[in-house]
């Protein structure tokens, strides 16, 4: 696919006028008539036990049309990707202040309001369960009956004691991250109707998987799944967030209790208590390695807070724990991790899955071992990076696409990293200048033993034109031009000549999840398939037709004799009745090993970045000046796709680094808007912010793709923290560096 007409061109996004001009119609936006607004009645405790749910008052109030509890759940009264431990509404207890206790539905926004203060429930409060650690007591409050500890993982390779043996320098240092809010522009909203003349009941609710929130919907209502229909693009932004049921049940239920459409939008305030964040860890860290840089041993411990729920906290710690290596070859490795469950809200997934804060920690110690040995940072990554075909810090084989070591190379002759002492000359105290080097890898897919598929299907209209139908959601990610231009690619037609679905349960075969980084790669290779189908399809038809054989070539279907227009054969297919279609099913390739529980995976993107910052050691204050991402994604299907991801996630890793961290007190959240929640503005952002992509070329997709939806957020975070080693010689391994928190530890060295 070396010469190619669409795939690897910066293509304008298909939905981009729209959205530019505020057009585009998200799932909260919509309007039906006859429409009753719906609200959540959250927990007043963030753990009680429920004594008594009275509920009179609030339905007799004029304009109420149903107040449902727990007792209205025909179905399983649970939901959770991994573990239904959540209850659609409770019944004898509430874990976290984002625990639904009842619903309302109402004939405006305001009396749905008005009737949630007239429920009343009696609570029974209990100890409120907020240090991971001390949750592991055998004395602590339980969260749930059977205990606090949701998983516990252990990978190895080699015998990590010898390889501290053999190691002439060992560090040890912990590493702690906050609680983290994803922080996207549309809350949580939809609507649900039911229709009773066709006994089904349509959800529109942006989500990152309409396909499971259909099945979740259906079990929690012991409904048929073909009786549900799911419709979740386009969405308002996720980062994670909405991968896990939020509104989807109460707009199913309160759509079927009073047999008109129900709209729920959350406040800000109820959207930031009751949706997952990134999980808080605390990562101790002892790496071992010769006098000449050659790694020998890891042991990395980690303790990740869940929260109230399981949601996707147990694949997150294991992701955690796979990634913490690195991209390097180390011969021994010990890898423990715990999650634990505590009144601390509720986290899952969030954009880097685990990596996030498994790779702060190993990219700063790697630069702690590096100026220990007194190696340039990047010359050690080079020194132990891994290769195709390698085996892994967790021992199995890496057999897909390598690209780190070139995106080391280019981030060690680019300009910024070469020139970075000369650049210091330029700043005088207080003000100090320094650069800083991190690299990631991160895993695609959702691993060994987890169904991890995409089906497609395209059509040839009546006029001559292509219907792709997949199921994928658009959540701002870019994907839907890039499915266009693979499948233009294959079909050797026009972008403007074809029509795709996206997101809706009735109208595309499913595509998963829009998750792990995987949409494109996946989502390529069924398309490709069914491309390749459909073209078969249409020269068998063409030649039966015809009476000679045709072969297709750029909408034309090509015989010994005749040339036959796209459109003239569709023209006759649709007269006798005939579809044109091919299908096409791809399922992700696994590991050679088998650790359980996703793990490990087998695709991986990799990146390198660079950052230079400004510190203020009077007031604290850190600038990030220049950002360098050095992306391998394989095949970039459109570059102007994969800068827009390095550019965003760029911004999203220097804030969790810099500035984010949700406040929870006794389980009670301190910041439950934008307003007491530190956000960056374009102020914030970096002077400069480059990208230059490294095309590895993935050989188990036909474009050669990956993807590069998570890396970009990764590595930028330790980046920069060794930026501000490089600049003032302190170092902080307790994320966010806010100006309190770096002057504080400026002054106790001065101390020293």
């Amino acid at each position: 696919m070396s010469q190619t007409r669409f795939v690897g061109k910066p293509i304008a996004r298909i939905d981009a006028l729209e959205k530019a001009l505020g057009k585009t119609r998200f799932m909260s936006d919509l309007v039906f008539p006859n429409m009753l607004w719906g609200k959540v009645l959250r927990a007043a405790y963030p753990h009680a036990r429920i004594c008594r749910i009275d509920t009179s008052r609030s339905e007799q109030l004029p304009g109420v049309r149903c107040v449902l509890t727990h007792r209205h759940v025909m179905g399983l009264n649970g939901f959770g990707i991994v573990k239904p431990d959540q209850p659609v509404l409770c019944h004898d207890k509430v874990r976290y202040v984002g625990d639904a206790v009842a619903l309302v539905a109402a004939e405006t926004e305001s009396i749905a309001e008005e009737a949630l203060g007239l429920i009343q429930v009696d609570y029974d409060p209990l100890p409120v369960v907020e240090d991971p650690e001390e949750a592991l007591s055998e004395y602590a409050p339980k969260v749930h009956e059977q205990g606090n500890l949701l998983l516990r993982t252990k990978l190895q390779k080699g015998d990590v004691k010898q390889g501290f043996t053999e190691a002439d320098v060992t560090l040890e240092q912990r590493y702690s991250t906050q609680l983290f809010e994803h922080a996207f522009l549309e809350t949580e909203g939809g609507i649900g109707i039911y229709d009773e003349e066709s006994g089904v009941i349509t959800v529109y609710c942006g989500s990152q998987y309409a396909f499971r929130d259909q099945l979740q919907i259906a079990r929690a209502l012991d409904w048929d799944p073909k009786k549900i229909r799911v419709c979740s693009s386009p969405v308002g932004g996720a980062f994670g967030a909405k991968d896990e049921i939020t509104i989807q049940i109460y707009l199913a239920l309160l759509a079927y209790y009073t047999r008109c459409p129900v709209k729920i939008v959350l406040s800000r305030e109820e959207s930031f208590i009751s949706h997952v964040k990134r999980h808080p860890m605390r990562l101790d860290v002892r790496l071992g390695a010769t006098k000449v840089g050659e790694l020998k041993a890891l042991d990395v411990r980690i303790l990740s807070d869940t929260g109230a729920y399981a949601s996707l906290g147990g694949p997150v710690l294991n992701l955690a724990l796979e990634g913490a290596p690195g991209p390097y070859r180390i011969p021994h490795t010990h890898l423990l991790g715990r999650a634990v469950y505590t009144n601390n809200g509720m986290s899952g997934a969030c954009r880097g899955f685990g990596a996030t804060q498994s790779c702060f920690a190993m990219e700063i110690t790697l630069d702690m071992m590096a100026e220990q040995l007194r190696i340039d940072p990047i010359e050690l990554r080079l020194k132990n990076v891994l290769r195709r075909n390698d085996l892994s810090a967790i021992d199995h084989l890496i057999f897909t696409s390598v690209g780190i070591e070139e995106t080391l190379k280019i981030a060690r002759d680019s300009e910024l990293w070469r020139t970075r002492d000369i650049r210091k000359r330029d700043f005088q105290p207080p003000i100090f200048y320094g650069v800083g080097v991190a690299s990631e890898m991160q895993a695609l897919g959702l691993g060994k033993g987890i169904p991890d598929f995409a089906g497609v299907s395209i059509e040839l209209d009546r006029d001559g034109s292509f219907l792709l139908r997949q199921g994928c959601i658009e959540i701002g990610q870019g994907n839907l031009v890039c499915f266009l231009q693979m499948a233009a690619e294959v079909l050797q037609c026009d972008i403007e000549r074809m029509r795709l679905t996206h997101g809706d349960t009735f109208a595309s075969p499913d595509s998963g999840s829009v998750t792990a980084s995987k949409s494109i790669y996946l989502v390529g290779n069924a398309l490709y398939l069914a491309a390749k189908t459909l073209l078969q399809e249409l020269e068998r038809f063409a030649s039966e037709t015809i009476g000679e054989p045709m072969r297709y070539q750029e909408c034309e279907l090509v015989g010994p004799s005749r040339r036959i227009p796209l459109h003239e054969l569709a023209q006759t297919a649709h007269s006798q009745g005939r579809q044109l279609k091919g299908e096409g099913h791809f399922v992700h390739p696994t590991s050679d090993k088998d650790y359980g529980d996703g793990l490990p995976h087998c695709l991986y993107s990799f990146i390198t970045q660079v950052a230079s910052v400004v510190v203020d050691a009077e007031t604290g204050m850190v600038k990030v000046h220049d950002v360098l991402s050095i992306p391998d994604c394989g095949r970039a299907i459109n570059p102007q796709g994969v800068e827009g991801q390095c550019e965003g996630g760029v911004v999203m890793g220097m804030s969790y680094a810099l500035l984010e961290k949700v406040e929870l007190q006794h389980g009670r959240f301190l910041t439950d808007n934008f307003s007491t929640y530190t956000l960056p503005t374009a102020a914030d952002a970096p002077l400069t912010n480059k990208t230059v992509i490294v095309e590895s070329m993935e050989p188990t997709n036909p474009f050669g793709a990956k993807g590069m939806a998570e890396p970009p957020n990764v590595a930028i975070c330790p980046a920069i923290l060794n930026a501000i080693y490089d600049a003032i010689g302190v170092r902080i391994f307790d994320i966010p560096v806010t100006p309190e928190k770096l002057l504080a530890e400026i002054e106790r060295q001065r101390k020293i």
